[in-house]
C-alpha cells in the first residue's frame, strides 16, 4: 500500500513564488486592506443610509396611493385607538 503525506501540496504557482521571494527578502507580506468606508456620525455605512433613506421616502407614499379609501379611513382608526389606549393605560 502507497504511504501519502498528510501536508497538502499548494498547486498554485503564484503562492509558491511569492512565499519563496518573502522567504529570500526576510519580509513579512503585508495583509490586504480593506477600502475605507465613509461613515455617518453614529457609525452607520452612508452610502447603505442613503439607499434605504430612497426607499423609505416613496414607500409611505406609494402605499397612500394603492389603498382605498376604507382601508386608509381603517388604518387611521386602528391608530387612533392604539394612541388612545396608551394613554388611558398610562405608557
Amino acid at each position: 500500500m502507497v504511504k501519502r503525506s498528510s501536508k497538502k501540496k499548494e498547486t498554485d504557482f503564484a503562492i509558491t513564488a511569492f512565499r519563496v521571494v518573502q522567504q529570500a527578502t526576510e519580509g513579512e507580506p503585508e495583509p490586504a486592506k480593506e477600502p475605507e468606508q465613509a461613515l455617518t456620525p453614529d457609525g452607520k455605512n452612508a452610502a447603505a443610509v442613503a439607499l434605504g433613506r430612497l426607499g423609505g421616502k416613496k414607500g409611505g407614499k406609494a402605499r397612500a396611493e394603492k389603498l382605498t379609501p376604507e382601508q386608509r379611513k381603517e388604518i387611521g382608526r386602528k391608530a387612533a385607538q392604539a394612541r388612545w389606549s396608551q394613554k388611558e393605560t398610562g405608557k
